[in-house]
């Protein structure tokens, strides 16, 4: 491994340090003193980004967040986008950003599938994500003359949160070509969320739960 003495620490450094150790040796490091001598940084480097490993691997899904709504941002058509083509474009990016790591994250993830430990991961996660699916539903209240047609605000955002989810999950398990099942999923799963109090909800639904109960079997 190379030796990171002689280039500045940084945040990324230690994550991307982090991660490479957790797939080559298929566990999160016993201890920050065995992490740090391994990649040749000091305990002060390590604690003046991290607490603890905890706190660094709820920091990786942040990023992940981060990373995907700066690339979204970029997008020069972003700001004449509906709400629902800015989500669907959020679950897209996000989603491409997890694929580059795949590796980590189904390892991470599998590690903790019977535990509390892995959603505890995404606590971070799901503040941003929450927080911008408010954003999202505020903004189409405000188009909204009657009070009655508005949508309720923590309720929507917890129900994308739970969307986010089950994509989440369907992307570990995914086997498809190119993840391209999940592509799928995603865009009927967006649709549901914007259709939720539409009238055509029932049809929505219907058909997201037809699509899942085939994939089940498939």
């Amino acid at each position: 491994m190379a030796n990171t003495s002689k280039s500045k620490i940084t945040e990324d450094k230690i994550i991307s340090l982090f991660m490479e150790s957790v797939l080559e040796h298929e566990k999160v490091p016993s201890s920050v003193f065995k992490f740090c001598k391994e990649n040749k940084i000091t305990e002060e480097e390590f604690y003046g980004f991290f607490g603890s490993f905890d706190t660094l691997q709820k920091s990786i899904w942040s990023k992940f967040f981060d990373n995907s709504y700066g690339l979204m941002q970029k997008n020069k058509d972003y700001e004449s986008m509906t709400n629902e083509e800015k989500m669907l474009t959020f679950f897209f990016t996000f989603f491409e950003n997890l694929t580059l790591n795949r590796s980590y994250v189904l390892f991470i993830m599998n590690e903790h599938k019977h535990s509390m430990e892995g959603l505890m991961q995404l606590k971070g996660l799901r503040k941003k994500f929450k927080d911008f699916a408010s954003t999202l539903i505020e903004e189409g209240n405000e188009e909204k003359d009657l009070k009655i047609f508005r949508y309720n605000v923590p309720l929507f955002s917890e129900g994308a949160w739970l969307q986010f989810l089950f994509i989440l999950k369907f992307w570990m398990e995914d086997g498809s070509p190119g993840l391209e099942k999940t592509d799928i999923a995603i865009e009927k799963s967006v649709t549901t969320i914007f259709q939720i109090f539409e009238t055509t909800t029932l049809e929505k639904i219907v058909d997201f739960g037809k699509f899942l109960y085939k994939e089940k079997l498939a």
